[in-house]
């Protein structure tokens, strides 16, 4: 087992299993590039060079919405426009991302441009109503939220969860109000943040007031999503972009499920799922949050999730990533006051070439914050993919923080590649931190204790590979939502051929 621990700042770190390296260990330590800042000021547009690909996609994504009746009452919300405005600016002089930008450096995103990109249509709605185990489901089809596919039957008084097009004007309006303009301050977005804010047909929004709990049944969201081309003759790939709003208030409790997945036989098709997901979390809130991807094979997902934490508030995600040819996860989350907790577990399993990609960032500027995470993936196929890139930032004034971040993989392909770059920004002085990485494949010794006790070579590997992913999955605290990832994980191992060892 290779292992990499530091409480300062760490390099990024390129392993691949024993099976392609000598006896003795390599590791290929590099410092972290700088990339160059972008202009997008107007100051600087007689510089700044538009890149036809990105304005091409942003056009298709105006003309769909402008052709499009059933989002056209989205569209005149007030902030929806100032935050598209922004974006539509912004990708005037933002260039498609390459390996040579720092946040891509180990991602190959250039599956995205295999097909031609279209905005999906008006959303084709399954023929039978999608499955969900809780009374709360809150459907959205290629990003437009389906009210005829939804049930929010067992809602607290006072809870909204719905489109955007259906607040009133009021206390809730100008609540989701401020709520957006907020996220046009937020600094360090990306391309696909601006596409989303360009081409979002929809808004859902899920608001608990102050006080409310919402955690005997949850709210079930579940995003379903069509794909174009049938088999391997796939022709354009379909671009969709939901977003989701949730704002939980002083003192109240939101139990959420997040599910991703293809519709009507979308679960073998190509398509583009770029999705965002934007919480804000007030003093003494508590949210649990739960997001599940088991996207097509052949599909893309890239999703941002951006929360921010009051005071005494708390957050714990837990993510299960199966899903997608190309995956990829920007998470950042920002510790607004003091004595705030935030828990961050994932569980990412690559296979058939797959990407699997978690770049998060979390930013302390308080006293007394604590947050955890933990980072654990396997890869199965010889030429699948694993990032971490986890950056956890302990400001000045966060004295008494405690932090603590682990990333684990098991590699089960001899030319299996992870990348791994932990690291911890610490410029206060009185903090408790740690961070470390680990990757390796199944332990000798723990097949041989499992073989002493009269199990054969395939149990024994399956038994330690299920074993390394439940961690992360015994978190989930919805019993039908774990019993049926438990089951899509056995069934995925199940299909693999693990020769790590033996």
């Amino acid at each position: 087992m290779w292992c990499c621990s530091s409480s300062f700042l760490s390099p990024s770190i390129l392993l691949r299993p024993p099976h392609s390296i000598p006896k003795t260990l390599t590791l290929t330590l590099c410092p972290p590039r700088r990339s160059k800042p972008l202009a997008v000021s107007s100051s600087s547009s007689s510089i700044a060079i538009s890149d036809p690909f990105v304005l091409e996609i942003a056009e298709k994504l105006e003309d769909s919405l402008a052709s499009s009746s059933s989002s056209s009452s989205v569209q005149s919300f007030p902030p929806l426009q100032t935050l598209r405005e922004s974006s539509s600016q912004s990708l005037l002089y933002t260039p498609w991302p390459t390996r040579k930008s720092d946040p891509f450096r180990f991602t190959d995103i250039s599956y995205l441009r295999k097909y031609p990109i279209l905005p999906t249509p008006t959303p084709t709605l399954p023929s039978s109503p999608l499955d969900s185990p809780f009374p709360n489901l809150l459907t959205l089809v290629n990003g437009v939220v389906v009210p005829s596919l939804s049930s929010l039957s067992a809602l607290p008084t006072g809870v909204f969860v719905g489109s955007i097009a259906d607040i009133p004007q009021g206390a809730l309006y100008d609540r989701v109000v401020a709520a957006l303009d907020y996220s046009n301050g937020i600094v360090e977005k990306d391309i696909f943040w601006d596409f989303n804010s360009v081409g979002a047909a929809d808004i859902a929004v899920i608001h608990v007031p102050a006080g409310v709990r919402v955690v005997d049944e949850p709210i079930h969201v579940q995003f379903g999503y069509s794909g174009g081309g049938v088999g391997a003759e796939e022709s354009v790939m379909p671009m969709s972009n939901p977003r989701v709003l949730v704002v939980v208030e002083e003192g109240a409790e939101a139990m959420i499920v997040e599910e991703h997945f293809g519709v009507e036989g979308s679960e073998e098709k190509c398509y583009w799922a770029n999705s965002v997901m934007e919480l804000v979390i007030e003093e003494g809130a508590k949210v649990s949050h739960s997001y599940i991807q088991r996207q097509s094979l052949k599909a893309a997902h890239i999703k941002w999730t951006i929360a921010r934490q009051k005071s005494t508030s708390s957050y714990k995600l837990v993510e299960v990533s199966t899903g997608g040819k190309l995956s990829r996860h920007n998470l950042h989350i920002q510790q607004l006051g003091p004595d705030t907790v935030t828990d961050l577990s994932a569980f990412h399993f690559a296979q058939n070439k797959q990407i699997q990609d978690l770049h998060s960032k979390l930013i302390l500027d308080h006293p007394r914050g604590y947050s955890r995470q933990l980072h654990k993936c396997i890869v199965c196929d010889p030429e699948g993919h694993a990032i971490f890139d986890g950056n956890i930032r302990v400001n000045r004034f966060a004295q008494k923080t405690d932090a603590g971040q682990q990333t684990r993989t098991l590699l089960l392909g001899p030319q299996a590649l992870v990348h791994v770059k932990p690291n911890l920004q610490i410029v206060a002085d009185d903090v408790k931190c740690a961070h470390g990485a680990t990757v390796s494949d199944i332990q000798e010794d723990q097949l041989f204790y499992f073989r002493t006790r009269g199990l054969d070579l395939e149990t024994a590997k399956n038994a330690l590979v299920f074993s390394f992913g439940n961690e992360v999955i015994n978190h989930i605290p919805f019993e039908p939502i774990k019993k049926k990832v438990i089951s899509q994980v056995k069934e995925l191992l199940s299909s693999q051929k693990l020769s790590a060892v033996g």
